[in-house]
Protein backbone atom coordinates (compact mmCIF):
# COMPACT_ATOMS: atom_id res chain seq x y z
CA UNK A 1 0.00 0.00 0.00
CA UNK A 2 1.41 3.44 -0.90
CA UNK A 3 2.24 5.76 1.97
CA UNK A 4 1.70 9.45 2.63
CA UNK A 5 3.97 11.47 4.94
CA UNK A 6 2.10 14.20 6.82
CA UNK A 7 3.78 16.93 8.85
CA UNK A 8 1.57 18.80 11.30
CA UNK A 9 1.83 22.49 12.05
CA UNK A 10 3.92 21.65 15.12
CA UNK A 11 6.34 19.56 13.05
CA UNK A 12 5.17 16.07 14.05
CA UNK A 13 5.56 13.65 11.15
CA UNK A 14 3.24 10.70 10.61
CA UNK A 15 3.35 8.07 7.89
CA UNK A 16 -0.12 7.04 6.76
CA UNK A 17 -1.18 4.17 4.55
CA UNK A 18 -3.00 5.59 1.58
CA UNK A 19 -5.70 3.89 -0.41
CA UNK A 20 -5.81 4.53 -4.14
CA UNK A 21 -8.96 6.35 -5.14
CA UNK A 22 -9.16 8.46 -2.00
CA UNK A 23 -8.04 12.06 -1.88
CA UNK A 24 -5.08 13.14 0.23
CA UNK A 25 -7.60 14.98 2.43
CA UNK A 26 -9.64 11.82 3.04
CA UNK A 27 -6.54 9.85 4.01
CA UNK A 28 -5.42 12.52 6.48
CA UNK A 29 -8.91 13.02 7.92
CA UNK A 30 -9.70 9.30 8.17
CA UNK A 31 -6.46 8.72 10.08
CA UNK A 32 -7.40 11.21 12.78
CA UNK A 33 -5.09 14.12 12.00
CA UNK A 34 -7.35 16.75 13.57
CA UNK A 35 -5.52 19.84 12.30
CA UNK A 36 -6.97 19.33 8.84
CA UNK A 37 -10.52 20.63 9.24
CA UNK A 38 -11.85 19.83 5.74
CA UNK A 39 -15.14 21.50 6.60
CA UNK A 40 -16.72 21.09 3.17
CA UNK A 41 -15.91 17.38 3.05
CA UNK A 42 -13.95 17.61 -0.17
CA UNK A 43 -16.19 19.80 -2.34
CA UNK A 44 -13.47 22.38 -3.06
CA UNK A 45 -15.46 25.14 -1.42
CA UNK A 46 -13.74 26.09 1.85
CA UNK A 47 -9.91 25.76 1.66
CA UNK A 48 -9.68 24.30 5.19
CA UNK A 49 -7.67 21.36 3.84
CA UNK A 50 -4.79 23.58 2.68
CA UNK A 51 -1.44 21.78 2.60
CA UNK A 52 2.04 22.41 1.24
CA UNK A 53 3.20 19.72 -1.19
CA UNK A 54 6.85 18.72 -0.96
CA UNK A 55 8.82 20.24 -3.83
CA UNK A 56 9.85 16.78 -5.06
CA UNK A 57 6.20 16.10 -5.95
CA UNK A 58 5.35 19.48 -7.49
CA UNK A 59 5.40 18.08 -11.02
CA UNK A 60 3.76 14.78 -10.06
CA UNK A 61 0.46 15.97 -8.56
CA UNK A 62 -2.27 16.86 -11.01
CA UNK A 63 -2.61 20.44 -12.21
CA UNK A 64 -4.54 22.93 -10.12
CA UNK A 65 -8.05 23.82 -11.27
CA UNK A 66 -9.28 27.40 -11.53
CA UNK A 67 -11.63 26.84 -8.55
CA UNK A 68 -8.79 25.56 -6.37
CA UNK A 69 -6.59 28.48 -7.41
CA UNK A 70 -9.36 30.97 -6.56
CA UNK A 71 -9.88 29.45 -3.09
CA UNK A 72 -6.17 29.48 -2.34
CA UNK A 73 -5.98 33.14 -3.39
CA UNK A 74 -8.02 33.93 -0.28
CA UNK A 75 -5.37 32.47 2.03
CA UNK A 76 -2.72 34.68 3.56
CA UNK A 77 -0.65 31.49 4.00
CA UNK A 78 -0.47 30.62 0.28
CA UNK A 79 2.90 29.67 -1.19
CA UNK A 80 4.03 28.23 -4.50
CA UNK A 81 3.61 24.75 -2.96
CA UNK A 82 0.03 25.33 -1.73
CA UNK A 83 -2.68 22.87 -2.68
CA UNK A 84 -6.07 21.82 -1.37
CA UNK A 85 -5.65 18.23 -0.26
CA UNK A 86 -9.22 17.41 -1.32
CA UNK A 87 -8.13 18.06 -4.91
CA UNK A 88 -5.21 15.62 -4.83
CA UNK A 89 -6.29 12.10 -5.78
CA UNK A 90 -3.98 9.57 -4.18
CA UNK A 91 -2.59 6.46 -5.85
CA UNK A 92 0.54 4.47 -6.55
CA UNK A 93 1.99 7.37 -8.57
CA UNK A 94 2.04 9.48 -5.41
CA UNK A 95 3.56 6.84 -3.13
CA UNK A 96 5.76 8.61 -0.60
CA UNK A 97 4.08 11.97 -1.13
CA UNK A 98 4.98 14.40 1.65
CA UNK A 99 2.67 17.23 2.68
CA UNK A 100 2.68 19.76 5.51
CA UNK A 101 -0.56 21.09 6.92
CA UNK A 102 -0.64 24.84 6.27
CA UNK A 103 -1.23 27.32 9.09
CA UNK A 104 -4.79 28.55 9.44
CA UNK A 105 -5.62 31.78 7.69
Amino acid sequence: MPTLLVTTREGTQTVLDGEAGLSVMEIIRDNGVGELLALCGGCCSCATCHVYVDAAFADVVRAMSEDENDLLDGSSQRTDRSRLSCQLPFGDGLAGLAVTIAPEG
